[in-house]
């Protein structure tokens, strides 16, 4: 996804071809478009399927042929794809170094100071950083009286994924 201050330049995509002539280095996405490749085809299909099936009669349906034929192309094609781009795409992306430095610059950090300092300054928390190009830590390093060490262990990303934090009930 992609965000206020993230969402570019955090994966490295494998080169599967030349990049672009007119940006040199550039990896185009070539494997993922091939599955938005794919993916309309299979819409294409399913479309042939539906009206198939609105064409035939209940026990006698002489469009069988046609929607046995998209069904089984469609199912060829997605199994094929998503080999490609298992094998082309993911089994080579790589994080970059940006990532981690995206992450303390994020404003989603904010969320895990809402448990301690309440919704609303959280909110504000994150509105000023996001205004004003600094860090959610910097801008509740003036704003609460919270220690450093406890802006660490609140701040600390890795621990946002993992269940049982503790904090506000949820709902809202």
């Amino acid at each position: 996804g992609s965000g206020p201050r993230a969402g570019l330049g955090e994966l490295e995509l494998p080169a599967v071809q030349p990049g672009s002539s007119i940006m040199p280095g550039k990896v185009n996405p070539v494997i993922a478009e091939s599955v938005m490749q794919v993916c309309v085809q299979v819409s294409g299909n399913d479309l042939v399927v539906a009206m198939g099936n609105e064409w035939g009669n209940f026990e006698l349906n002489t469009m069988m042929p046609v929607i046995a034929h998209n069904l089984l192309h469609s199912m060829l094609l997605l199994a094929s794809a998503s080999r490609n781009f298992a094998r082309q795409c993911i089994d080579g992306l790589k994080a970059t170094a940006r990532g981690p430095e995206l992450v303390e610059r994020g404003v989603m950090l904010a969320t895990a100071l809402a448990p301690v300092v309440g919704y609303d300054a959280a909110a504000e928390i994150a509105k000023e950083a996001h205004r004003t190009g600094r860090t959610v830590r910097e801008v509740a390093r003036e704003r609460t009286k919270l220690s450093e060490e406890e802006l660490t262990k609140l701040l600390d990303a890795a621990r946002m994924t993992e269940p049982g934090i503790t904090g506000a009930p949820s709902g809202g």
